[in-house]
C-alpha cells in the first residue's frame, strides 16, 4: 500500500509540470484585444459582400454615401417580415416629414446588441473568466461569461446574456435574452426585434489586406465621423474585425451578417453622458430612464 501510494505521489508530481505547461500553452493562444479601437462610422454596420444584409438607408448623398441626415430605412429588404417592414416604414416615414423619432441613442436608455456596435469607440478587458467591453456613448458597459452555458432561466437584459469562448484566434460570443425596451431597435432606422433575437458575434484581429475588402465596402455605405475617435488612414497593420450574425424568427425572414472593422484609436478615451440635457429641438423632452422610487 504504501509503495502504491508512493507512486501515485511520483507520478503526480511528474505530471503536474507538464499540466502547468499545456495551461500556460492555452493562455499564450489567447488573442489579446486590449488598446481603444475606433469605429467612427454613422449608422455603422459594414453590409457583407454577398447573401442576406442588414437594412441600408434609402437617402443617400451625392457620393452614393447613406445620408446620416436623412434616415430612411429600406423597408423592401427581403430579410425584413412585413410587420418588421411597417415599422421601418414607419421611422422613415417620420424622417421624410421633416421630423425626429425617439432612439436609444437620443432618449438615453441602453442600445443593446446589435445596436451598441454602432458607437465609435469600444475597449474590450479580457480576464480567464470574463470579458468586459465598454462603448463609449453613455457608459454603456456589457459583460461576458466564458466558457459557460446560457442561464436556463435568464431574465431579458439591455444587453442579454451573453457567454463566449475561443475557438482559436476567434472570440466567439453568443448572446439572447435582449430586453425589449420602450425604444428597441436594432439599428438607427428602427428595425425592431422580439424576445427570440438571437446574435453571435466572432472577433479576430486580421491583416489589413484581409480586411480591406470590409473596409472599402463600409467607405462607400458610412459616413466617417470625429468627435474624440480617429485613425490613421495609413494605418496598415493589424485590424480587429467583428462579424456577426443576427436570427430573430420573430421578425426576420432569415438570418443575417454584417461586419464592424476597428481600427486603433489615436486619441485618448473620450466619454459621452447622457441626459445632460434632456431638451430636444422638437421642444419634448428626451425619454431618459427614471425610477420614482429610491433604491436604498
Amino acid at each position: 500500500m504504501r509503495r502504491l501510494l508512493f507512486f501515485l505521489i511520483v507520478l503526480a508530481a511528474c505530471a503536474l509540470p507538464a499540466l502547468r505547461q499545456t495551461t500556460a500553452v492555452a493562455a499564450s493562444s489567447i488573442p489579446d484585444f486590449s488598446g481603444i479601437w475606433s469605429h467612427p462610422f454613422l449608422t455603422g454596420f459594414e453590409p457583407p459582400a454577398s447573401g442576406p444584409g442588414p437594412v441600408r438607408n434609402r437617402s443617400r448623398r451625392p457620393d452614393g454615401v447613406a445620408n446620416f441626415q436623412q434616415l430612411v430605412g429600406d423597408y423592401t429588404n427581403p430579410i425584413l417580415k412585413p410587420e418588421a417592414a411597417q415599422v421601418v416604414k414607419q421611422h422613415g416615414d417620420i424622417t421624410l416629414a421633416g421630423q425626429g423619432y425617439p432612439t436609444p441613442s437620443n432618449q438615453c436608455w441602453p442600445g443593446g446588441v446589435p445596436y451598441i456596435f454602432w458607437d465609435f469607440l469600444m475597449e474590450m478587458f479580457q480576464a480567464p473568466d470574463h470579458i468586459t467591453m465598454i462603448y463609449r456613448q453613455g457608459n454603456e458597459v456589457r459583460y461576458v461569461r466564458m466558457n459557460q452555458p446560457h442561464r436556463a432561466r435568464a431574465k431579458p437584459s439591455w444587453y442579454g446574456d451573453s457567454v463566449g469562448h475561443y475557438e482559436g484566434d476567434t472570440l466567439v460570443i453568443d448572446t439572447i435574452g435582449v430586453k425589449v425596451g420602450p425604444f428597441a431597435m436594432l439599428d438607427m432606422y428602427g428595425t425592431p426585434h422580439s424576445p427570440a433575437l438571437h446574435v453571435v458575434e466572432r472577433y479576430r484581429l486580421v491583416d489589413y489586406d484581409a480586411a480591406k475588402d470590409a473596409i472599402e465596402r463600409n467607405a462607400k455605405e458610412n459616413s466617417m465621423a470625429g468627435n474624440g475617435s480617429e485613425f490613421d488612414p495609413a494605418y496598415r497593420g493589424k485590424v480587429l474585425q467583428l462579424h456577426f450574425t443576427v436570427e430573430d424568427e420573430g421578425v426576420f425572414t432569415t438570418p443575417w451578417t454584417a461586419t464592424i472593422t476597428y481600427r486603433p484609436n489615436l486619441l485618448p478615451w473620450t466619454e459621452q453622458i447622457c441626459s445632460e440635457n434632456r431638451y430636444q429641438p422638437s421642444g419634448k423632452d428626451a425619454a431618459v430612464p427614471q425610477d420614482d422610487t429610491p433604491d436604498f
